[in-house]
């Protein structure tokens, strides 16, 4: 997937799924699954799951574009419920996550490894307007290390989410973040978590085994 290079924007425009900028960025289809049952961290979640489908949406629309100091990604799905909110145990928020690897060959299907961590950048429909900085080196390791640098914003319409996620290419954590800049090729994936079929944690639908290679 190419991002496309455009001139400096602002925060708050690129936050808009409607912002012009988007309008004239080329968009990929990206196919989606669910994660494998065999790999949900408790024997609970096996068997709550068992009888059931993981991985509800099985295709997005992304988009992504930087200045040279910011990027951004807009992933767009159908849905034919919005869920902002917890309302009971089987319903949970729609979310959605660009995942990026901190060094080459990290992990992408078990979520990184020990020194090899996987840097999520995480949106909530409950949380909306602001973005979740996550880490996780191996499966049931998640953990947010911050709650201001990556900004996220979503809009439901016609039975479809739009959601732009965005944070600065380059930032300054001790907990050693996904550190990106322009001309480099990388890896991402997509991660979404339909609210309303009770998806949360490891249950989620996501752009494969590996890495989806990112210029």
């Amino acid at each position: 997937m190419q991002v496309r290079q455009v001139p400096r924007f602002e925060v708050d425009t690129v936050l808009q799924p409607d912002a012009t900028v988007w309008q004239s960025t080329p968009v990929e289809t990206v196919k989606l699954k669910g994660t494998p049952l065999d790999m949900q961290p408790t024997a609970a979640i096996k068997a709550t799951w068992a009888e059931k489908k993981i991985g509800a949406v099985e295709v997005t629309q992304v988009a992504a574009v930087h200045d040279g100091e910011r990027i951004a990604f807009r992933v767009e799905w159908s849905d034919p419920t919005e869920n902002r909110e917890i309302t009971d145990t089987t319903a949970f928020p729609d979310c959605c996550a660009i995942l990026l690897p901190t060094i080459e060959y990290a992990p992408m299907a078990v979520m990184g490894a020990v020194g090899m961590a996987v840097n999520a950048w995480y949106w909530r429909a409950d949380e909306n307007g602001r973005g979740r900085h996550v880490l996780a080196e191996g499966l049931g390791t998640t953990r947010t290390i911050d709650y201001e640098l990556v900004r996220g914003n979503g809009v439901y319409k016609d039975g479809h989410w739009h959601v732009v996620i965005t944070r600065a290419m380059k930032v300054e954590s001790p907990d050693k973040p996904v550190q990106l800049e322009p001309g480099q090729s990388t890896g991402f994936a997509v991660a979404i978590w339909e609210g309303g079929k009770g998806e949360r944690a490891g249950i989620k639908a996501i752009s494969g085994d590996d890495w989806v290679k990112l210029d």
